[in-house]
């Protein structure tokens, strides 16, 4: 395992005196699907928003494998977690590939906004028909004169009722497959672009999900990220970030469930003894931390992989399946450790298995990461 540097460790215990006002009545804003505004200023005012963007652009220049360890920290000590994923949605959708493919003007506009937290970012990449199957998307962006016209609609856009920027990946040559996608930087004010009402989901409700509809909608051709027909090597280096962060926040969330299992089980006694003396309790607990345990390693491990410049295909897929399932697992043991308390919402466990589903589907399904890693074994 990495041996984190001081430097690291202090970086990431700053955010420990935060963790209050990330977290200030979480349930309330699980309860009522809110984004949590005052967190959210919260956040942005522990610069937690610039981790891995260039010190230019307001960032704080921390390299992958730092911000993962930091991200980390972020899903142990807080407890919103819609608040964690639209965190790591607004760093990763619109920060991430600026940074890598960004002009130093598209940069300056938007990338300082994401990083200072002035700006919150989404993508939109699915489309109502097509779900997981990017290349299957209807959206279109015709050139016209010095900007390309956007039709179509998104679904399943996290952050999308409150982004001030999104990166939506659209069709620029409907016959060139891969090559044929394109990344648009489009403000939320852009005259053709209709932002739909929140979707009603069963998790992660703080992060609000919405539709988007594009109709003759006139994006310039300076908002274009990377070239045109480049959208899929975007979306590659994106959803490796993605994947690498967001499951970061999940295994600090998994630490913490699993410590407040231990504690719980020490305390909690039934027919006059603690309930974790039971070897199926115990049992459960010790399922736990290999889970974490396991999960840890597959995510750094793949992310040191990917900077030393190695094919991560696999790896990558396997480290989201892991991940993800090992979470659900481990928020059904909590549920089940806590008993009736883990059932009942004031508790906010049974919140974190709602949360922990999302997981096993956002980023590419677990059947998906199957078949993709069948196809690299060749068969």
């Amino acid at each position: 395992m990495i041996e984190w540097s001081a430097d690291r460790r202090e970086l990431r215990d700053g955010l420990t005196p935060w963790f209050e006002k990330f977290g200030d009545d979480y349930l309330a804003h699980d309860k009522a699907a809110r984004f949590p505004r005052g967190p959210w200023q919260a956040v942005v005012d522990s610069g937690l928003l610039g981790l891995p963007f260039e010190p230019e652009y307001g960032g704080l220049g921390q390299d992958l494998l730092t911000t993962m360890y930091v991200l980390e920290g972020l899903g142990h000590g807080c407890r919103n977690g819609g608040l964690n994923f639209s965190v790591t949605t607004s760093m990763v959708s619109v920060g991430v590939p600026l940074q890598r493919f960004g002009t130093a003007a598209q940069k300056e506009r938007y990338l300082t906004g994401v990083a200072g937290g002035g700006l919150i970012g989404a993508h939109a990449i699915s489309e109502p028909g097509g779900g997981s199957d990017a290349l299957a998307m209807r959206t279109t962006a015709v050139p016209d004169g010095d900007a390309y016209v956007l039709n179509g609609s998104k679904t399943f856009v996290s952050n999308g009722p409150v982004a001030d920027v999104i990166a939506v990946y659209a069709k620029t040559d409907p016959t060139a497959g891969p090559l044929g996608v394109t990344t648009f930087l489009v403000e939320r004010d852009t005259p053709g672009l209709t932002v739909g009402n929140p979707i009603e989901k069963m998790g992660l409700k703080a992060s609000p999900m919405s539709e988007l509809f594009f109709d003759d909608c006139r994006v310039p051709k300076a908002n274009v990220i990377g070239r045109p027909g480049t959208g899929f090597l975007v979306l590659d280096h994106v959803m490796k970030w993605e994947i690498l962060c967001s499951f970061a926040v999940t295994v600090g969330e998994m630490q913490r469930r699993l410590e407040q299992c231990i504690a719980y089980a020490k305390e909690r006694t039934a027919f006059g003894q603690p309930i974790g003396s039971f070897q199926l309790v115990a049992g459960r607990i010790v399922e736990m931390r290999i889970g974490v345990e396991t999960s840890r390693r597959w995510l750094y491990d793949t992310a040191e992989a990917l900077l030393a410049g190695r094919d991560i295909t696999v790896d990558l897929a396997s480290a989201k399946l892991v991940v993800s399932e090992a979470n659900v697992a481990s928020a059904l043991n909590a549920v089940q450790i806590f008993g009736g308390n883990g059932y009942m919402a004031e508790y906010g466990v049974e919140q974190e298995l709602r949360n922990a589903v999302a997981g096993t589907i956002y980023s590419g399904t677990s059947e998906v990461q199957r078949v993709r890693i069948a196809t690299m074994l060749g068969l």
